[in-house]
């Protein structure tokens, strides 16, 4: 997977899912061309997905980008989940797609993993079955994303009113265990403590016992008798 690329108009990030070759034999000898699957997202309940080809990988890209961009779709979210449920198919693909608790993340894949997080969800747990194509397991992600409903919607049109959903309880459940700092604590950033007592060491060639400190101690001793060797002598 490559880097991801992010555009600051519309605060939308790209990711590469893969990029695919494909040859074709001609008279001239062998012709290349690329494939490129792309993901877009504005991690606020906007993601889409793209598929472009061209003769070279940064031109199939960026196809693929503007492609991603119009086919983009909302998605409903309660909090960092999913409000239900749902399993999503294409082909021999399916995947479901299951809502977790606050602090949970992400439990799927590399390619199931990047269409969540585009998309704003970091609690979640996914499972694949059937085919592991990386395009068939892409649509049938967007199959299960344009299944969700929230429950609001579910209870107009049933003309009810549906209460707290299991998620949604969940949630209120999970709040009541997370950490809340005020503005008069702040995190503090750690403290080095491994090399408090510096020159207190023996070893090393800054210590007291160090190299460089040991050859300036041993040049004045040197030096004093060179003094001495060169004085005239002294008159009786």
């Amino acid at each position: 997977m490559k880097p991801e690329n992010f555009d600051e108009s519309s605060h939308i990030e790209s990711s590469n899912i893969g990029v695919d070759r494909t040859s074709s034999t001609v008279k001239g000898g062998r012709r290349f061309a690329f494939g490129a699957l792309v993901v877009v997202g504005d991690r606020r309940g906007k993601v889409g997905y793209g598929y472009g080809k061209s003769n070279e990988v940064p031109a199939a890209i960026e196809k693929a980008e503007k492609y991603a961009k119009k086919a983009m779709i909302s998605i409903p979210l309660i909090g960092t989940t999913i409000p239900h449920e749902v399993e999503g198919t294409f082909s021999a693909s399916k995947v479901r797609l299951i809502p977790a608790a606050p602090g949970t993340g992400v439990v799927a894949g590399g390619t199931v993993r990047t269409i969540l997080e585009k998309a704003g969800v970091t609690d979640c747990l996914t499972k694949c079955f059937g085919s592991t194509n990386k395009r068939n397991i892409v649509k049938a992600v967007f199959d299960g994303l344009e299944q969700l409903r929230p429950s609001k919607s579910v209870g107009v049109l049933r003309g009810q009113d549906l209460g707290l959903t299991t998620i949604e309880s969940k949630i209120e459940r999970g709040k009541r265990f997370q950490p809340t700092a005020s503005a008069k604590d702040k995190a503090r950033g750690p403290v080095n403590t491994v090399d408090d007592g510096r020159g207190k060491g023996r070893g090393g060639r800054g210590g007291p016992g160090g190299a460089r400190r040991n050859r300036t101690e041993e040049r004045p001793a040197e030096a004093a008798p060179a003094a001495d060797s060169g004085a005239a002598p002294a008159a009786h």
